[in-house]
């Protein structure tokens, strides 16, 4: 059994345990597991945690992409930007939808590179939608202004960065949408599937709320086809506790990533800077080294799990050889999915762990 494991939702479990029975069991017996008061108030504390005027509650990060693409009005042969080095959620539900993701490099620290995204914009493209990787969010500023000059929709894959702000704008108010994931490994987290959708539009919060539940505008009639994607009572309780946690979660893991900053000896290994205008949360702690893959090896005979968040780009998946890109197509990202290491960074660390952790990192350098 590992000595510090990558994540500890046990750790979590017993910390929370006191508040957590009496919140499932008031669900439970209530009777009402599917909509209700309880998803309302939900929807209303995540919006205020956003700055917008809407959040909907749905099953899924991915089904928050699929409804906000569609919300959008994006439809086959359509063309959304993208980087190609997230999870294969934010292109799967590009592809869902039979339009067409065209990628676009990244920078040094993993997030979509802006002064790429021009080049990429043709005739068909129909929303810009920028990944905000490891809780630290894109360069909005740089990307907005892209979108609002060639009047073409911005939707934030902000699965990774609840919480997160750029120039004091919380992830998920940047854009049209935002989508947001609630899986149990993510910041704020469900005790399953769960998931997310803000947005300042009357219509669309109004579209995606008809679209999550099989487009019915009452028991029997039905406005527009649409889904099951339907966040469940328990899920949104357990959220609506977490919410109120939440800062301390951000807090925990930024001081977790200060001191591997502090302690970790970066001759060997690059880590991206926090600059002034990034809040940034933590959903993983990266690094970046040549020797990626030794170092891994080394650290889990030494008792540490890490993680590579991802070892292969979507446009090298299997899956993706349709779209015709090739290795070296985006050669920052590639160069970069050989290097990632992805530290533990969890809340329920410990200063000497994280210590630990450093110490190990550096004494396989030396």
């Amino acid at each position: 059994m590992p000595k510090i494991p990558y994540v500890n939702l046990a750790a979590q479990w017993t910390a929370e345990r006191q508040e957590l029975l009496p919140i499932v069991e008031q669900v439970l017996a209530s009777g009402q597991y599917i909509g209700g008061n309880i998803i309302q108030e939900f929807e209303v504390q995540a919006a205020k945690a956003c700055q917008t005027k809407y959040c909907v509650a749905l099953n899924s990060g991915t089904d928050a992409l699929v409804c906000g693409l569609l919300a959008l009005g994006v439809q086959a042969d359509d063309e959304v930007i993208t980087p190609p080095n997230s999870f294969i959620a934010s292109t799967a539900a590009i592809v869902h939808l039979r339009a067409k993701p065209i990628f676009v490099d990244v920078l040094p620290d993993q997030n979509i590179d802006p002064a790429k995204i021009e080049a990429a914009i043709t005739s068909r493209t129909k929303a810009i939608m920028p990944v905000h990787l490891t809780g630290r969010m894109g360069r909005m500023d740089e990307i907005r202004a892209i979108a609002e000059r060639h009047d073409i929709p911005l939707i934030e894959d902000a699965a990774q960065s609840m919480g997160s702000r750029y120039q004091d704008i919380p992830s998920g108010k940047w854009g049209e949408v935002g989508c947001f994931s609630a899986h149990p490994l993510k910041n704020l987290n469900a005790c399953g599937d769960a998931g997310f959708l803000t947005t300042d539009s009357d219509e669309i919060a109004q579209r995606v709320r008809l679209m999550r539940n099989h487009g019915l505008i009452d028991r029997n009639t039905v406005e527009r086809f649409g889904y099951v994607s339907r966040m469940d009572a328990l899920q949104a309780a357990i959220l609506s506790y977490r919410l109120t946690e939440l800062d301390g979660v951000i807090e925990k893991r930024q001081r977790n990533a200060t001191l591997y900053r502090e302690l970790i000896h970066q001759e060997h290994i690059f880590i991206p800077e926090d600059r002034g205008q990034e809040f940034n949360t933590y959903h993983t702690f990266v690094i970046q080294t040549r020797q990626r893959d030794e170092l891994k090896a080394y650290l889990l005979s030494q008792g540490i799990e890490t993680a590579i968040h991802y070892p292969i780009p979507i446009h090298l998946q299997p899956a993706a050889n349709y779209l015709g890109y090739s290795r070296g197509s985006f050669p920052v990202t590639e160069e970069q999915a050989t290097q990632i290491l992805t530290l533990p960074v969890h809340q329920y660390l410990e200063p000497q762990e994280i210590e630990c952790i450093a110490q190990h990192v550096n004494t396989f350098f030396a």
